[in-house]
Parts: C-alpha cells; structure tokens; sequence
C-alpha cells in the first residue's frame, strides 16, 4: 500500500500514513514496555515549561504524548482499548488526519471529493441496515442527531415556524413523547438544545400488569395522544427503542409505526439491537425499525472502531427544511466527518462488518443459554431471544420472602421487611459485579440498578466485545466464575438471620441493620460509658473497635473485617464480610464480644493505673519537701553554711534518719521501707485483680483456622480434645513434681537442688499473686525504696 502510493502522483498521503503507523506503533511499544516494567511508574512531563525555541523532534513529543497518557496508571486502572485498536482502528484514525489534509484542496476539488464520500457512506449504511431511500447525519454526540430531528418535526408540522418562530409554539404546544425506560437525561437534553420548557416532555409508562417491564403501553400512549389534542396541544414525535439502554428490550415498532400514521407523529427508533439488522434474520420487532421516518445507529462500539461518528439515518423529502434544522451543510468540514467511517467500511468490507454483529450476538446467545443451567441465576430478557443484550442477577427464595420483590409487596409482609430483603440482595448482587469485572476484565461486565428489579449484571458485547477482544473462552471463565462465587453468596444470606440472633442474644454487643453492606452483618460493642441515644463521634469506642480490628485481622481467618461509621452516624462498627458454609458464626460473635470486652477492661485498667502513678507522684514530691524541711529543723541553719557547717559537723556529727518509701501498683499508695530493710522482706500488699480472660478458646484441629465448624464429629473433637488436655496435665506434672507437691508445699527433686526457688517460695506473702509478677521482681510494686534526699 505504501509502495503504490509512493509512486503516485500525491508522496503527501503515504508520508502520512507512514507517519501515523509509526505514531501509533511508538505509542504501544512504550505502553507495551511500561508493563513490562512490573510496578514502575513512568514520570509524567505534565508539568508545563517555556517554549523552546529549536523545537522539538517527532519522537520526543510523542514520548511527553505517552507520559501524559500513561503516567497515572498506577492510581487509576488502565484503559486497555488502545491495546486492542488493531490495524482497522489505525484506518479511522488515518480519517481524521486525512480530513484535514483535504481541506487544504480547492474548493472544486474538495466538493467532489466531499460528496462522493457522503453518498458512498450513506449508501453503504442504508443497504447494510436495510433502510432504503435514506439520508444520512453525521455527528459526533449520540444524541445531537435526535435533536436535530426533533428540530426537523417542528419545520414540517409549524409551515410559519422560521417567520413567527414561539408565538406558533405557544399558541399550540409541540409534545415529544419518550419511553419510561429510555436513557437518562434524553428528554431533558432535547428541551435545552430545543428551547422548549419540561411540560412538552410526555412520559409513557412502559406495561406493569403484563408484557415486559421494559416496553413501551401502546394503549396507554394512543390515550395520551388523544388527550393532548383534547387539550389543544400538538403530537410531535415519538421516540421508540429497539433496545432499551439498561435491558435491551425493544418496544413494538410495528404497532407504534400504525399509531404514528393514525395521528401524524414522527417516529424514531434508537438502540443497539438495530446492529441486528445487518445480519441474514432479524426479529419481526427489530424489522419493523425499517419504516420508521428516523432511526440513530452507532457502528463505533458495535465494530470497535474508534474516533468514528455516529449516523442518523432519515427520510425527507425537502433538502431546504433539512438545511434549516441542521441536518444537511454546505460547509466541507460537515461533509467530511463520514471521512473516518468512509474509510473503515471499506476496509472491513461487508463480509467483517457482519461477521463483527454476528460474533458479538453469538456472545450474548452462549451466555444465555449456559447461565440457564446455573441456579440461583435469573435472567431478565428470557422472551427476547434474538436480543443480544443478557441482564441477570442473583437470587435466593428464603421461606416466607420473594426473590424479586414486586412493585407492590403480598399483603402478608412488611414493606420494611420487603426493602431489606431486596437490599440485602443488590448488595450481594454488587459485589458479584465487581468480583466478576475483576477477574474477567475481558467480559466487558457492569453492574447497573433497575427501578424493579433491583440491582443487576448486564453483558453487552455489541458495545463491548469489539473494543475488549471478547471470545467464546471469556464467556466459558465468566459462568465458571459465578459458579464458584454461587456457594459464598448462598451461605452469606442465609447466614445474615443467624448472625442477627446471636449478636442480639450476646450481652454488650448491638447489632446494626445495614442490608447494603455485602457480607454476614455488622456489630457494634457497647462499653461502659457509650451513651446509646446520642449518634455523636464517640473517641472512646472508636479506640476499642480499632483495637478489635487489629485482634481480629490478627487471627488469620478466612472472613474479612473492616471498620466504618454506622449508617447516619458517626460511631465506629465492625463490617464483617462474606462467610461460607463452614463458617462457625457463634464461636464468631463470642470472639468478639470477648475481645472487646478484654480491651476495654485492659484500657480501663491502663488508664486507672496511670491516674494512681500520677497521684502517687505528687505525693511522694510532697513528702519529699516535708522531710527535708524536717531535716532543716533537725540539723540547724547554722549547719546549711559550707564553711560553718563543715566545722560543725566535724565537731558534732549529726545521724540522719533513713526514711525510704516505696509505691504500691496495687494499692495506689506510698508505703514505708521500714519493714524491708528491718525484716529483709517485703511487705504484704493487696491481691490484684486477675486479667480478664474470655470463654472463647475452642479445640481445633491442626490446621484448622479460626472460625471455622470442624471437620469431625463432635465426639471425636471432644476426645481429641481431652486427650490433649491429659497429655499437657502429664506434661506439667512431671515439671512441677506432681500435684501433691504443688499443694503441700513440699518442692520437687528439681526444686531442691535450686535453693533460690525455695526461697523464692517461702518469702512469697500470701497476697503476692504469681501471674501479676514481672520476670525477675518479686510483686507488682516498686521495690526500690524513694531516697528522700533526691
């Protein structure tokens, strides 16, 4: 290709699709090295500098392009569709350069050309999507073409429209009718670029009683219409779906199509199941899109062809009303926006283009048909068959509930209970999403949340599947996938009830009703001083529960804990993840409710302890000064001058009194020495209190990880677990000498040839608590006796 155009006539052209390959191929080796280089960001030249003088050459502004592109992919997830552009993509990329080249021709010269791109283009269109007779607008924004449809209506019905201009609009309201399940934002978008107000928007209900949840109510529009002519207003245009933007389901264009011709409205029919008209069959209700007067189509996405227009397709017979709404130009920039599309028809030729559609619908069909198999799966387009759009969620029938809640709840249930069932499951239903978006990031999944149903998952690989690469083994590794994700999410939901009883039945933990988190619930601990009807910040609990965080992300166990604030308040909770079906839910919540309780009792401790050194302090510093102003009185002021003093206590030494003190952890309580350095013992003090310990230890077999059912029978744990216990009371038997030497008080063989540990034993008061010692000191207080001259 390049050859030939080098020898012709024009050098410019292979130049620059030389140019542009060699631009494209920098861009996606460096990319292509940039992951390569595991975890290394590449230093974005973003920040801006002066203009240098000399210029720079072709390869560095490429290279700043690539670091402006690339530089932040370490905080934002990359965009992997310009690694799947193909040589197809670098074709419509070559458009848009080549648009601009064109435009520098003369002005006969760029006519011609510009026409006869224009009329291949709408040609090629309206025989591949079987709507003859059309014309055809170019435009960048999907919706831009509605508008100037809508614009087009009102030049047709309004003949005094271009002299009156609103006064004809005032005195007899134009009315646009749009679907309840169009896209959002479409008919507000209509009303700015038209400049009508919001009440020439007309809603039709979609069918609620029966029929799809999705399609338009034909009886219910025909009765609208004839009520807006009652009231002197004027049916515009109707815009109907071949495909709805959320499910895909298409509206009944036939009848709509008889209803349009009974009372003069325009139709136009938009969605992605208008893709299906390229291929050999084609429904009856995506068909009948063929006679309607407007219909909006985008090949971009559908063919994975970037930078590509979308196209409206039209039928008008006067070019000078076309002119006057917008849809026809005079200007060769208009004209050369099929440029692009020009180009990549022709590469792809008819054979590619339809293969594409086929491909992407053959997607869809395998999905279906493999997610029918899988229970508690449900697909919401069950009766379009031929769509190529599959909406399904996950659900499950509990007794006395409804998998999918109705608009209207039985008369047997709480509308609360109703909400919180449905929550329950979109939570569930979100999570999947993003599991399965994670794990097939090929699928091309969303997630996305109807007024009915609630929220679900949608595969649409005619928007998707050209610019991803999906295949048949992608679609295989996303049942697969949901499969083995079915099992967590089962156990999850049946799981949340238990989990609600056994918190509720616990003593200082409070459950908190967030059906929108997705795992087995959320607790809250209570302590001491919680003020339970105040939702203010609480510092104190928020410390227990980071510190019950850390105990239990320290545990090891399958589940997964975070911490947040409770829904409308600011006080801390344990967000406790997805469970499965071994998952020991009571050994669970009594963990909790322990941990947390031996935090509190340990901070508590802490913070008394602190309280009683602080106090202990300031005495010991009072009497400290008290004893030397007694040794003041005591030695004399004449023995505080050096000199004088020297002399004097030469002649007549004085014997200070030794008056030590030591500080009781225990007590609290500064205490005399005396007793120690007359009797060389130490002095009896109060028992302390023993260390809160829980309830919560539970034999495990090795291996086994917390919060988990054993794989036994609870006999077998039991005896394992008392022959474990035998075999360590064996073990500390034979250490300490057995038990009647513990009790008697009589020491081992081992004992004795350690004298120090007899005496240890014997000097031991009896309110000297073995487990309160530190190693290597004799009780819990300051030994050391507080020297009054400090």
């Amino acid at each position: 290709m390049d050859a030939s155009l080098e020898k012709g006539a024009d050098p410019t052209l292979a130049e620059m699709g030389k140019n542009l390959k060699e631009a494209m191929k920098m861009l996606e080796d460096s990319q292509r090295r940039t992951e390569e280089e595991n975890g290394k960001k590449v230093i974005s030249g973003d920040i801006p500098g002066p203009l240098q003088g000399s210029g720079q050459d072709m390869v560095s502004i490429l290279q700043l392009v690539q670091n402006l592109m690339h530089g932040d992919e370490d905080e934002e997830p990359q965009n992997t569709r310009i690694q799947n552009i193909g040589e197809q993509g670098h074709i419509a990329l070559l458009g848009h350069s080549l648009g601009a080249y064109i435009s520098t021709l003369d002005k006969e010269k760029l006519r011609k050309l510009t026409t006869r791109i224009l009329s291949d283009t709408t040609l090629w269109l309206c025989r591949i999507f079987r709507y003859e007779n059309g014309c055809a607008y170019f435009h960048e924004e999907e919706r831009e073409g509605l508008a100037k449809i809508c614009r087009l209506a009102i030049h047709s019905r309004y003949e005094d429209f271009v002299v009156d201009g609103f006064n004809v609009l005032y005195n007899k309201k134009p009315v646009i009718y749009l679907s309840a399940a169009a896209r959002p934002g479409l008919g507000q978008y209509l009303c700015n670029q038209l400049g009508l107000p919001f009440p020439c928007l007309s809603r039709v209900p979609c069918n609620t009683m029966f029929g799809s949840q999705h399609q338009m109510d034909v009886a219910l529009l025909e009765k609208l219409i004839k009520d807006d002519m009652e009231r002197g207003k004027l049916p515009l245009l109707l815009v109907a779906n071949a495909g709805t933007a959320a499910v895909g389901h298409t509206d009944k264009i036939g009848r709509l199509k008889e209803l349009c011709e009974q009372y003069g409205l325009w139709l136009h029919v938009e969605g992605v199941n208008l893709a299906t008209l390229a291929l050999g069959y084609v429904s009856s209700s995506v068909l009948a899109a063929t006679k309607c007067d407007s219909m909006t189509l985008t090949p971009g996405p559908w063919l994975g062809l970037p930078a590509v227009p979308a196209v409206t397709l039209y039928k008008h017979d006067d070019p000078a009303l076309t002119l006057v709404a917008g849809l026809t130009s005079n200007k060769p920039a208009d004209k050369l926006r099929a440029l692009p599309l020009w180009l990549s028809l022709q590469y792809l030729g008819l054979d590619g283009i339809v293969e594409r559609i086929k491909h992407a619908c053959q997607l869809s069909q395998r999905l279906q048909e493999s997610l029918k198999k899988v229970n508690h799966i449900k697909i919401l387009v069950e009766d379009e068959l031929s769509s190529p759009v599959v909406v399904f969620r996950f659900f499950q029938e509990l007794p006395g509930s409804d998998p999918v809640p109705k608009a209207v709840p039985p008369p047997n249930m709480a509308p609360s209970v109703v909400g919180r069932e449905r929550n329950s499951c979109d939570a569930l239903n979100r999570w999947l999403g993003e599991q399965l978006k994670q794990l097939v990031p090929a699928s091309g999944l969303t997630v996305m949340d109807l007024e009915v149903e609630g929220m679900c998952l949608r595969f649409s690989p005619l928007m998707t599947a050209a610019g991803l690469g999906t295949r048949g083994e992608d679609v295989d590794q996303l049942v697969d996938c949901i499969r083995s994700r079915l099992p967590v999410l089962t156990c999850t939901l049946q799981m949340r009830e238990v989990f609600k009883q056994e918190v509720t039945g616990t003593a200082g933990l409070l459950y908190v009703d967030d059906p929108n988190w997705p795992g087995i619930g959320v607790v809250r601990y209570e302590h001491a001083n919680d003020d339970k009807s105040s939702l203010k910040s609480d510092p104190e609990g928020e410390k227990i529960h980071a510190g019950l965080l850390k105990k239990l992300n320290e545990l090891e166990s399958d589940l997964t804990f975070k911490m947040g604030p409770e829904y409308k308040s600011m006080k801390s909770c344990i967000y406790i993840g997805m469970a499965s079906d071994d998952t020991d839910v009571s050994e669970l919540v009594e963990t909790i409710a322990v941990t947390a309780r031996e935090i509190e009792e340990n901070s508590r401790l802490l913070e008394n302890m602190t309280e009683v050194v602080r106090k202990g302090i300031q005495e010991a510093q009072v009497q400290l000064q008290k004893a030397n102003e007694e040794r003041l009185l005591e030695e004399g002021v004449l023995r505080q001058i050096p000199v004088v003093g020297s002399v004097l206590n030469w002649f007549s030494p004085v014997q200070p009194s030794q008056k030590g003190r030591t500080f009781n952890l225990t007590a609290g309580s500064l205490e005399s020495t005396e007793h120690t350095y007359v009797y060389k013992a130490q002095g009896t003090g109060v028992t302390p209190p023993q260390t809160p310990s829980g309830t919560r230890t539970k034999p495990r077999l090795p291996g086994q990880k917390p919060f988990k059912k054993s794989l036994r029978g609870s006999d077998a744990v039991s005896e394992t677990s008392s022959v474990s216990h035998t075999e360590d009371l064996e073990k500390m038997e034979q250490l300490s000498g057995g038990p009647e030497q513990e009790a008697s008080g009589v020491p081992s063989p081992q004992e004795a040839e350690q004298p120090g540990i007899v005496q240890d034993r014997a000097q031991r008061p009896e309110g000297d608590h073995p487990q309160m010692r530190r190693p290597g000191s004799r009780g819990l207080r300051c030994a050391q006796p507080v020297n009054s001259h400090l």
